[in-house]
């Protein structure tokens, strides 16, 4: 253990982290006391003094309790705890991870943070621009930052075990060794360490501890939600042709409901969390029309204040705003433009905040919304209640996940409405109902773009959260990254065959493809549509379960085959229990090994049998590789 300073500078919610340790002191145990609940370690440095006592207590016959207890007169923020591991052993979890599923061999850094940097992204533009495209390239692994950080993983081995660290302090956790692993956390926490026989027992123990996602709504399985902005009259023109295209449509998401405002960086939003009239003329009449249809609107919120609008001068006369150490309110840069942040610490700003939601959201007739940011906190600010930023800034979007739930709930409306969220730390997965994979790239990059989101969804379910989607189609778009067709195509069909296939225009819409820009598009589209609606009692089975015994929806193969091969898999997944997903994630391929774990399939679509093992499918535009379990009983139930 030891004692040191850190200091964190964030730019556009990326972060650079710099830490100073000034003493460190390595321990070994000194003596062993039982008591009738626990027992107690104490440890001595190397002068013989007793200078820490670690409590250890079973919770349950499953999970194990390690607390930290420095002597009083002992100046302590840093503790380095190492555990041995076999060498075999696998760790997944973490949070989000983009790159990789397996995290053996690498540094994560438990820290929320804009996964999408402006550095990584003009580095990438450029490169390609001299080099041309290389969507196999992925940086090294510490370059990354996540939107979801947390401190839990799961060990895979011959033992099945979940890590949890109980804090929110900087974390770093250090997987390079063969026959250990380190925690290094700064500041004072608690472990707990669980075990199960097999994963889905893991997973329902490690809910026990740490939540579970609820139930979604029951209109969201009716079909897609469409993406789609510019105002009432563009929304009735596309939704009027994607009912023509017999698409199945669950709801329309209209990002900018509030408003936008147009940057260098595309088509953003203007951050006054109310109904826009003069963009969307007679919304308020049109919502509750489709609604007949049952069609549900959804919109957009995130925690910042457009410093421009009047909610921000009612925020900032009555002092609602997260301060700088002048005292003044401090003012974020997003892409290009500054936004204040409400302070969440102060409870009048956190019930306005909720109030607003309550009034210019769930009562003018949202019945969703993406709940976005949270990652932004900077770490020398000045909180109302007067707490150290570096403590609270993990917190942040968990706490922004609590106050859209407590406004939902409030209102009496938790079974009709659900917000999705982006980043995320512990306690979201108990307070967010499902979280979205956040701005990836229009490309098929696979640290960024579409192959991107199936190891960061994979992970996030190792970690406890289950339910997780993502933009179809891609976000970020800039210079030559743009939308091509066959990249929304392929996306689409991943997204049908996970709990919402949700499409997003894009940043700069204009140069993306959409899903209705042109016959073939919305014709797939609408086959996907319907291919996604047909799996509602599939879905809702499952997401069930994830609420009741924190068993994730989308799982990695070797959740239920514990076969080398399935260990080593990071771009197909399980849906639920019997369907099996091996998305097509490269340009032009209209044929795609999968590898099939130890069982009997059937392609979903062909109708054709294979065994298991690596086999060569088919893959044309339309046609992905999915599979079903020949013996499952679900076979009769989704007609197949």
């Amino acid at each position: 253990m030891g004692y040191g300073e850190c200091t964190f500078s964030m730019s556009r919610g990326s972060f650079k982290i710099k830490d100073k340790v000034f003493t460190t002191q390595k321990l070994v145990p000194r003596k062993r006391n039982l008591f009738k609940d626990h027992e107690e370690l104490t440890y001595q440095n190397n002068k013989n003094k007793v200078v820490l006592a670690l409590g250890i207590q079973d919770t349950n016959e499953n999970e194990t309790q390690y607390s930290f207890y420095p002597r009083a007169e002992e100046t302590i923020n840093r503790y380095m705890i190492t555990f041995p591991i076999d060498p075999t052993d696998r760790i997944f979890g973490c949070g989000e991870m983009f790159t990789k599923l397996n995290l053996r061999g690498e540094k994560v850094r438990v820290w929320v943070a804009e996964h999408q940097t402006a550095k990584r992204i003009s580095r990438k533009v450029v490169r390609e621009k001299l080099l041309g495209k290389t969507p196999k390239k992925v940086l090294r692994f510490s370059e990354y930052e996540t939107y979801y950080a947390q401190p839990t993983f799961v060990i895979a081995g011959k033992e099945k075990r979940y890590v949890h660290v109980d804090g929110s302090d900087y974390m770093e956790f250090d997987f390079t060794s063969k026959n250990s692993f380190t925690l290094k956390v700064h500041g004072n926490c608690k472990i707990y360490i669980g075990y199960a026989e097999n994963f889905s027992l893991l997973s329902t123990n490690l809910s026990n501890r740490l939540g579970r996602q609820k139930a979604l709504p029951e209109w969201i399985y009716d079909g897609a939600i469409l993406g789609m902005q510019g105002g009432t009259q563009t929304v009735l023109e596309k939704l009027q042709k994607a009912k023509e295209a017999n698409v199945a449509i669950a709801g329309i998401w209209c990002q900018d409901w509030e408003g936008c405002r147009v940057t260098k960086f595309g088509y953003q939003l203007m951050w006054n969390w109310k109904w826009d009239e003069a963009l969307y003329p007679n919304l308020d009449k049109k919502m509750k029309e489709w609604e007949q249809e049952g069609i549900r609107f959804l919109g957009y919120i995130n925690p910042f204040l457009a410093i421009e609008k009047e909610l921000y001068q009612e925020a900032k006369e009555k002092g609602y705003c997260v301060k700088n150490k002048a005292g003044e309110d401090y003012q974020v840069t997003i892409t290009t433009f500054p936004a204040a942040m409400v302070d969440f610490t102060n409870p009048d700003a956190y019930e306005w905040m909720k109030h607003i939601i309550k009034e210019n959201l769930i009562a003018f007739g949202l019945k969703g919304w993406m709940a976005d940011f949270g990652e932004y906190l900077p770490c020398d600010s000045v909180l109302y209640s007067g707490e150290d930023p570096k403590k609270i800034h993990n917190k942040w979007p968990a706490i922004w996940a609590k106050l859209n739930k407590e406004a939902i709930e409030e209102s009496g409306l938790d079974e009709e409405i659900f917000f999705f969220a982006r980043a995320g730390y512990t306690e979201s997965i108990r307070y967010s109902k499902m979280m979205w994979n956040g701005d990836q790239h229009v490309d098929w990059s696979m640290d960024d773009g579409l192959p991107s989101v199936i190891p960061a969804t994979l992970s996030l379910a190792m970690s406890g959260f289950g339910i997780t989607h993502s933009d179809a189609g891609g976000y970020t778009t800039m210079f030559q990254i743009k939308r091509e067709e066959e990249l929304l195509m392929r996306w689409v069909e991943l997204s049908t065959f996970s709990p919402l296939l949700r499409t997003h225009e894009g940043n700069q819409p204009g140069n993306n493809v959409q899903y209705d820009s042109n016959e073939r598009v919305l014709k797939h589209f609408a086959k996907m549509s319907q291919m996604h609606q047909k799996l509602a009692p599939y879905l809702k089975h499952y997401i069930k379960e994830t609420e009741t015994l924190g068993i994730p929806l989308m799982r990695p193969l070797f959740y239920h085959y514990e076969e080398e091969a399935a260990f080593n898999e990071s771009y197909e997944y399980l849906l639920g229990r019997d369907i099996l997903v091996a998305p097509v994630l490269e340009k032009g391929k209209t044929e795609q090994t999968v590898y099939l774990p130890s069982d009997q399939w059937m392609h979903m679509i062909t109708k054709e049998i294979y065994a298991g093992g690596r086999v060569n499918v088919k893959a044309p535009l339309g046609c992905p590789p999915v599979f079903i379990r020949s013996d499952s009983l679900w076979r009769n139930q989704l007609n197949l």
